[in-house]
């Protein structure tokens, strides 16, 4: 093992309070959340419905500052409603970062509609803005009132920024890129719960947005996903659709559509309420654990920390490195680093080289390419009991 990478680990460790393995990122649990998930079993309201989905999904809400939240099964089920009730439909395009999680290019799938590839920014680690605006004057024409892709003569729909480890991409350019060119902006949001643009929170900048509370998230509901926006009206279908689409009545099963079973069970949610109330406190160790991060690497050859832009608020959900690669082989330092018990991974796979994606449009992706031979996340749980780390 290299010395840097050894002398790095055990600093890790140091952090950690030099615990034997040192997890990427696990979820922090106290006696709050067995109150409430004590509670909603005894009340005997353990599935689809129940006073904590309400408060869940309110509470939500008030957080990302839109109208209406509907709490969800996972956060793929939530960006495939997210993207339904905005109108995307069969033979539809979606623009989309090649550089995300493959359940952002899945949701798009379940509609039968295609993913179209995009390149990232090196400033945000999504989107870039002004690579898209390009890509389209190549691409892309009006007809009747739709952008249209000249190369496969399918309309292309939507736009979907995925807010990398929890930084905001650039919304403000990447809206006037979908007014310029009618296309309806879904938020996958599902990294960026707490993090906010020029003072917004994400999620609640397009038509809709699309939250995650899996077990790795900043808060979780063992598995889950919301749906957020300021549309009543299409909060209210999301609703209805995610429950089988069942018209109320006090004892007939009518169903006026094909609905989708992915409600939140209430005792998911019981934990997502406690979790919801230390989601500050979350967020101010995520920061803490940034600045102890920050002062360790600052001075490692080769190694950058990536963080947030001046004009936004990250909630630092993964901390990220990224790597000089005339210095560091990436798969070299993953190794020593999980010889050491400190656990790190790489970034996703780019997804125009997985088998099911290998055929979709795309535009030119070089800074994805680049930035999968550089970036690795490191342990980033909030440390239990000190939010000043």
């Amino acid at each position: 093992m290299s010395t840097v990478w050894q002398d790095i680990a055990q600093n890790v460790k140091g952090i950690y309070r030099d615990q034997t393995v040192i997890p990427l990122h696990e979820p922090t649990f106290d006696a709050l959340e067995l109150e409430y998930v004590t509670d909603c079993i005894q009340s005997g309201w353990v599935s689809s419905v129940g006073k904590y989905v309400d408060q869940f999904e309110q509470r939500l809400a008030d957080y990302v500052g839109v109208r209406r939240a509907v709490a969800v099964v996972n956060g793929t089920a939530a960006l495939h409603i997210a993207l339904k009730i905005a109108g995307v439909r069969a033979n539809d395009e979606v623009f989309m970062p090649a550089l995300t999680f493959v359940a952002t290019a899945n949701a798009i799938t379940y509609l039968q509609a295609v993913p179209h590839f995009v390149d990232v920014s090196t400033n945000t680690l999504g989107i870039d803005p002004v690579k898209l605006a390009e890509h389209i004057r190549r691409i892309g024409e009006q007809r009747d009132g739709c952008l249209v892709n000249k190369q496969t003569g399918r309309i292309i729909r939507a736009v979907v920024p995925m807010h990398t480890f929890g930084h905001p991409v650039e919304l403000d350019a990447l809206l006037d890129v979908c007014q310029e060119y009618g296309l309806v902006m879904v938020e996958d949001a599902a990294e960026s719960l707490g993090s906010h643009y020029k003072g917004k929170h994400t999620g609640g900048f397009g038509l809709v947005g699309a939250l995650s509370f899996n077990g790795n998230k900043i808060i979780t509901t063992g598995g889950g996903g919301a749906i957020v926006t300021d549309d009543v009206q299409l909060a209210d279908y999301a609703k209805h659709i995610t429950t089988t689409a069942k018209i109320p009545h006090r004892w007939e099963y009518q169903h006026d559509e094909a609905g989708f079973n992915y409600r939140m069970p209430n005792i998911n949610a019981a934990l997502g309420c406690a979790q919801l109330e230390k989601l500050p406190e979350f967020l101010s160790s995520k920061r803490a654990l940034t600045e102890k991060y920050r002062s360790l690497f600052h001075k490692v050859e080769g190694v950058d920390l990536f963080i947030e832009a001046p004009y936004n608020s990250s909630n630092y959900w993964l901390q990220t490195l990224l790597l000089d690669e005339q210095l560091h082989d990436r798969d070299e330092v993953l190794k020593q680093l999980h010889a050491t018990g400190v656990m790190a991974r790489p970034i996703w796979t780019p997804l125009d080289e997985l088998a099911p994606y290998a055929d979709c449009p795309k535009a030119d992706l070089s800074v994805t390419h680049q930035l999968k031979r550089q970036i690795i996340n490191i342990p980033s749980t909030p440390l239990k009991g000190d939010s000043n780390v």
